[in-house]
């Protein structure tokens, strides 16, 4: 491996186009970069002429057998690196994000986004609405592409993204741009087909909102976006969010158990269209629906291989089949004080019936769980993930017991806080009881319950 390098002085132009630059984190020991001199606090200007504004840009430009890598330095300076990579090993180089310029933001006014409808005064981030399909690859963020033109979708390509996760609502391409509000939301079946024409992968949601895009305009889309399969790999079907901050705000009705009950049936019997036709099922509503119609939940197979999870469809069925797993394990009771379990009044019954199946093994196992209320976001919101730390104090003041178990799945994904800026650390204070959160994954829980919380990573 041989590598030239030639140091060039950084011109008053070059300066403005590195405005959004990729700063240096870290270099692996005994890495191309360490060797190379580049060291954390470097920028990474350019691969091979071109500049990369996020870590997709880097990962394909740097697998090349031959780099042009453009770093400037704490000094000013501008090194080319000259770089011969055969091998086409790792140059050994982190990041601390996977965008080195801003994420793009939505350019929708959609008459159900959740965001409109937060309380006031919560933290700034949460406000911010994403629309970046970088974030869709690299996060698993769903997109709606209005933001996007004919050159991004190509690099998308041309990068082999695979899969894109699209929020489609409706292929009635008039009116996905009432619900979007977003006169170029009727580029999406444009995109979607030069995505299966370039062998892209997409997986595909649904919000569905009563008497707008639901009823037939919901098998129509469905039988629109199964024209796209096999790249089209799955739909999720989700209900639309509603809280109590809506005023001013387009009217949306919440389903109700008989609602709910009939988008299950007609989801339902597509699938056996589409599992005939193709040998997938390839749409699937989500657990909410089911707990809604009080139906129950299809057995974790139906669910192929979970291609929808992280939106909140199969999780339960997954869940189950975990725990059932984990209670045929040898696991011992190792926590002996009494323990509640809080959970969103929707899952209350399915997290009540693990338990019971718990302390039919573990018949000294003290856990109890408890449905709470949601009053940061009202009524309407019944999902675990929602609740607020206040809300768990509010439930929970004046219990007696030693343990909460939480899904962390309530808290912000890199630091111990809930959506309310309330803290692990001030609910213990509060309640006097030490908090374990655990994933939604049927051994962790299990786990939890039993007190062998050294056996997984919390997060934290």
């Amino acid at each position: 491996m041989t590598r030239f390098f030639l140091i060039m002085p950084l011109t008053g132009l070059e300066v403005c186009a590195l405005q959004y630059r990729a700063k240096v984190d870290e270099v692996m020991p005994g890495s191309i970069a360490e060797e190379l001199g580049i060291v954390p606090g470097d920028i990474i200007c350019k691969i091979n002429g071109r500049r990369i504004a996020d870590f997709l840009d880097y990962q394909f430009l740097a697998s090349s057998p031959e780099i042009v890598l453009e770093v400037k330095k704490a000094t000013g300076e501008v090194i080319e690196f000259d770089i011969e990579n055969e091998e086409m090993e790792d140059l050994g180089i982190g990041f601390s994000g996977m965008l080195f310029d801003p994420a793009k933001s939505c350019a929708n006014r959609c008459v159900f986004c959740f965001i409109d409808q937060l309380p006031p005064n919560m933290r700034e981030s949460l406000y911010f609405k994403d629309d970046d399909s970088r974030l869709s690859f690299l996060y698993g963020n769903y997109v709606t592409m209005t933001n996007m033109t004919d050159k991004d979708v190509d690099r998308l390509i041309e990068y082999r993204v695979s899969p894109v996760n699209i929020s489609v609502h409706t292929t009635d391409m008039e009116l996905r741009k009432k619900m979007l509000n977003n006169r170029h939301a009727d580029r999406l079946m444009g995109y979607m087909q030069k995505l299966y024409d370039g062998d892209i992968q997409m997986n595909m949601q649904i919000v569905l909102c009563k008497g707008i895009n639901d009823g037939e305009q919901l098998t129509k889309s469905l039988c629109d976006l199964a024209a796209f399969h096999p790249m089209a790999v799955s739909v999720s079907v989700v209900p639309v969010g509603l809280t109590r901050y809506r005023e001013g705000l387009y009217p949306l009705e919440a389903f109700t158990k008989e609602d709910a009950k009939q988008v299950v049936e007609q989801i339902e019997a597509l699938q056996q269209q589409f599992l005939d036709r193709f040998g997938s099922r390839f749409v699937y509503a989500s657990d909410e629906f089911y707990l809604l119609a009080g139906l129950p939940m299809p057995d974790a197979e139906a669910y192929e291989d979970f291609p929808q999870i992280e939106n909140g469809v199969g999780m339960e069925a997954s869940m189950e089949a975990e725990f059932s797993d984990a209670l045929d394990g040898e696991y011992s009771l190792q926590y002996k004080g009494k323990t509640i379990v809080a959970t969103g009044t929707l899952a209350e019954p399915f997290i009540s019936r693990l338990v019971a199946l718990a302390k039919e093994k573990y018949p000294e196992l003290d856990a109890t769980v408890i449905a709470v209320e949601n009053k940061l976001f009202g009524g309407g919101v019944t999902v675990a993930g929602l609740l607020g730390g206040r809300d768990l104090i509010d439930a929970l003041s004046g219990q007696t017991f030693d343990r909460l178990l939480i899904t962390s799945s309530m808290l912000k994904a890199d630091e111990p806080i809930f959506l309310d800026d309330v803290t692990v650390s001030d609910v213990e204070k509060a309640l006097g009881v030490t908090l374990v959160s655990n994933r939604n994954d049927g051994y962790e829980f299990l786990q939890s319950l039993l007190g062998c919380v050294d056996t997984f990573d919390d997060g934290f």
